[in-house]
């Protein structure tokens, strides 16, 4: 006798959001933009023996994704996304030049820009013949040729090159910022699993203790605004600084 199905049916799994799995590329830790070769002054400390196991670096962390990664990287992220939705180019022009003038420390201001152009380049790979693929063009352009109003030039910045991507493919704002705030944690944990040295299970363990950081970083970014842009911890900003003279460097900031 042929066995019949008793339990309930499982319900319809449904559709994934077409914006999910080309964001998840987009902020893959792994995704070739230079990352892996950038502490952002978390070298420092570890030279100077401030930070010297799990404990002392998830603090480090902790610190950074509230005050940098909120006021600069992610509320940087936020006003490109609005600015974009907006179609305004001079804004992003405009944006575009504050990140590149907040970031103080000129290892920092170099990173944002190298990896701004390698993410701008990634990108416009994996959104090739979409609505991103030509709103990131239009992004390169002025980065190539100068601003919206004929002048200067664009630097670029990872934060506008995912917000750009992000708004293109209908992706909730508040998930865009996550994802990239996330995926700054992971690469700086790895960075950290390596300098430290952490083992694998420690930097994990990193990873998901700054979870509930993210979110709250995520919420105070929704209420921030243009005059927050910049805003940092002096301690971070002044470690930065000093890693260009350290004697003896994995890093490059």
């Amino acid at each position: 006798m042929p066995s019949t199905l008793t339990d309930t049916p499982a319900p319809q799994w449904g559709e994934v959001a077409g914006w999910q799995l080309p964001l998840a590329q987009l902020c893959d830790s792994a995704l070739p933009t230079g990352a892996f070769s950038h502490s952002f002054g978390l070298e420092t400390y570890i030279y100077e023996g401030v930070v010297d196991g799990e404990a002392s670096f998830v603090s480090w962390l902790r610190a950074l994704v509230s005050t940098q990664l909120t006021f600069s990287e992610g509320l940087g992220l936020r006003l490109a996304f609005e600015a974009v939705a907006a179609d305004d180019w001079e804004a992003i022009a405009h944006l575009d030049a504050l990140l590149v003038a907040q970031a103080v420390p000129i290892q920092v201001r170099r990173a944002g820009v190298t990896m701004g152009r390698r993410m701008l380049t990634i990108a416009r790979l994996a959104l090739e013949g979409t609505d991103g693929g030509r709103l990131l063009s239009r992004y390169a352009a002025l980065v190539d040729t100068g601003n919206a109003g004929g002048t200067g030039g664009c630097r670029s910045h990872p934060a506008i090159v995912l917000a750009i991507a992000g708004y293109a493919l209908e992706a909730p704002a508040a998930a865009v910022a996550a994802a990239y705030l996330q995926s700054s944690v992971i690469s700086l944990t790895q960075n950290a699993v390596r300098a430290i040295p952490l083992g694998q299970d420690a930097g994990q363990r990193a990873i998901a203790s700054v979870r509930g950081d993210v979110r709250a970083a995520v919420r105070r970014i929704g209420g921030l605004d243009e005059m927050d842009l910049g805003a940092a911890a002096p301690g971070i900003e002044i470690s930065q600084m000093r890693h260009e003279r350290q004697r003896a460097r994995m890093f490059m900031s």
